[in-house]
């Protein structure tokens, strides 16, 4: 099948084969996905022009709501959290791409600075995993007893089948909400941080996304989980709600900057139909990605979002030194 906008040949099963197989991983840590695709897109396909960006954000549109459906259904949205990086990453994207068309036609040195920051957040995240830090060594202790132990008396109830080990009442309670704090319950367990924090954050991911055009999530989850010791399950509904936000900004953005000649002769309006194509794969995926979270242990789903995060900090720093 050929895409005139991309020139891309392609069998026409083949982007929603890889956009489920690469999303129905990620999503249950709170990534689309987005950024494994750009690869594959770039490297196996030639999708090589500007335009690809945009194309992958066609993907995050059409492949987050099932993921973000889930987590509503199953109450794990903590729904505080989600309008807090809402509210602070939509101006951010607009002046991001401000920013970008300004000042950084050329952001090689920026990506280097969000690799950094990634490769610092990955640090956090493997210092949990491997226990190195105490603090959150017991914290996650206790979150992985109450999980096996929830695991256990399912499998005993339901001789031996396998049982999801998060109970129907895990769900999110939101306790309070002000500019100070916010505070939610979840699974018994009371959790807390600072609403500017939050904000301040969703901000810079918001800008982040806007000069280079990467999905918030890759930064919100790990942050809110490294960070502020947020519960993952919590986390990763609203961290995909701002990558799906993000998405929409960026796309509005390119096509506004198609009709200007701000874009010179690069081609950089998306391919919609190849983004949607890749989509329809990531709705299933992310759908199940989010289905499958409960079944889970915190520390797997820990070890999924680290090597995640290190894999794209890597990347993003590898591309300043041999690009």
């Amino acid at each position: 099948m050929h895409f005139p906008v991309s020139g891309v040949d392609v069998l026409p099963f083949i982007p929603p084969l890889v956009a489920f197989l690469v999303s129905s991983l990620t999503a249950s840590a709170g990534v689309s996905g987005a950024f494994l695709l750009l690869p594959f897109q770039v490297s196996v396909l030639h999708y090589t022009s500007p335009s690809v960006s945009p194309t992958n954000l066609i993907y995050n549109i059409v492949a987050i709501p099932g993921g973000l459906y889930r987590y509503i259904k199953e109450g794990r949205m903590a729904w505080p959290l989600t309008w807090a990086v809402v509210l602070g990453t939509l101006p951010g994207v607009f002046v991001g791409a401000w920013i970008r068309i300004l000042y950084l036609p050329d952001p090689k040195a920026f990506k280097l600075f969000v690799g950094l920051v990634l490769l610092y957040l990955g640090y956090r995240l493997l210092s949990e995993v491997m226990g190195w830090n105490k603090k959150m060594k017991e914290q996650n202790k206790i979150m992985q007893q109450k999980f096996a132990a929830q695991v256990a008396k399912l499998k005993e109830e339901n001789s031996g089948r396998v049982a999801a080990g998060l109970p129907a009442e895990a769900v999110v309670k939101t306790k309070s909400v002000s500019w100070k704090k916010i505070e939610y319950e979840f699974w018994g367990d009371t959790y807390s941080f600072s609403t500017m924090a939050i904000l301040t954050l969703a901000l810079v991911v918001g800008l982040i996304g806007g000069i280079y055009g990467i999905g918030g999530g890759a930064i919100i989850s790990p942050f809110c989980v490294a960070v502020l010791g947020l519960p993952v399950y919590t986390v990763a509904g609203a961290a995909l709600a701002g990558t799906f936000i993000t998405s929409i900004a960026g796309v509005v953005y390119y096509h506004i900057l198609a009709t200007t000649t701000i874009a010179g002769n690069a081609s950089v309006a998306p391919d919609w139909l190849l983004g949607a194509l890749f989509g329809v794969g990531g709705l299933l995926g992310t759908y199940v990605g989010a289905r499958i979270q409960k079944f889970l242990p915190d520390r797997v789903i820990k070890v999924i979002l680290t090597a995640l995060i290190l894999f794209l900090a890597f990347s993003y720093i590898g591309q300043f030194f041999w690009k």
